[in-house]
């Protein structure tokens, strides 16, 4: 059974697409590829078809992650085959709750800085697009000090499925 993430942000092409690409490069180096699926999405349509932004692509590569990646909304119906629906900031998480068809389905949406146990209270992952490199660079660091974290709460799941 495949256990499936989906990282969820504003326009899906800063913040979400850098956490699906540093989340999916964990699985595979846990030896998950196959078990778990990750992917991402933006909470508005605006950017729907185009791809990251070229500040996230940079990063992304000084980085030695894949920087592929196609921007695409998220739709509710998504729920019904999603385990795992991670937010990227307080805002995301409440317009995903609100989208949730069912209670169920909106105790899936968690934050991703909720797995970061140095997050000390700040919940949220800043949106970088209107500053510079640097501000990429830190949310860059943000993502993969949450997905060390994610990544043991999938694995727990992912080894309960299958036990």
């Amino acid at each position: 059974m495949t256990y499936r993430v989906c990282f969820v942000c504003t326009g899906n092409i800063c913040r979400s697409p850098m956490a699906e690409s540093v989340f999916r490069a964990r699985v595979v180096q846990a030896g998950l590829d196959g078990l778990v699926e990750v992917d991402s999405a933006g909470t508005d349509g605006w950017h729907e078809g185009e791809g990251a932004d070229p500040r996230t692509v940079t990063v992304l590569r000084e980085h030695d992650y894949d920087a592929g990646h196609t921007a695409r909304r998220f739709d509710p119906s998504w729920f019904a085959r999603l385990d795992l629906v991670i937010a990227l900031d307080s805002g995301h998480l409440r317009a995903l709750r609100r989208l949730a068809p069912t209670e169920r389905d909106a105790e899936k949406v968690r934050l991703l800085r909720s797995y970061d146990p140095a997050a000390d209270g700040d919940p949220d992952v800043p949106d970088p697009y209107y500053g510079g490199a640097e501000d990429f660079a830190a949310c860059l660091e943000m993502v993969e000090a949450a997905s060390t974290g994610l990544l043991a709460a999938v694995r727990e799941q992912v080894e309960g499925h299958a036990a």
